[in-house]
């Protein structure tokens, strides 16, 4: 690399070269000044303010990461459409607004249509029934 190119990283350099100092010699601190007066309470899991019951290695609903992971896919799609409405009247002063908009809505009825589904589907309901249909044979 020549010289000058240098010039433009070193900012970069130095400071990663600072975050690292940084983390390690809070870490150093922090070994050296912390209390270390272990005992029976200080190890048992926090949870809460809970007493811990059973063993941690529970089986947990599957439901809650269902939940979770449609709650992170529709968050971060809602996410991306906050750039584009800040951008809007740009577009539109730059001719552009309509297909924007068009573009806008096509990304919203997709997620409308995906809530639908999930909503439809029953993954929204904490607690999921299963109801079997009883045919009466006459």
């Amino acid at each position: 690399m020549i010289p000058a190119q240098f010039d433009g990283l070193m900012p970069i350099v130095i400071l990663m070269g600072i975050a690292i100092l940084l983390f390690v010699g809070g870490h150093f601190v922090s070994v050296l000044l912390a209390p270390k007066k272990p005992s029976h309470l200080k190890e048992t899991p926090y949870e809460c303010g809970e007493q811990p019951i059973g063993s941690a290695w529970s089986a947990f609903n599957v439901r809650f990461y269902v939940v979770g992971l449609i709650f992170i896919i529709f968050d971060v799609e809602s996410v991306l459409m906050f750039p584009v409405a800040a951008i809007f009247r740009e577009l539109n002063d730059m001719g552009e607004g309509g297909y924007a908009l068009i573009v806008f809505l096509s990304f919203i009825s997709v997620l409308l249509e995906g809530i639908a589904y999930c909503w439809k589907k029953g993954d929204l309901d904490w607690v999921k029934s299963y109801q079997v249909s009883v045919k009466n044979n006459k």
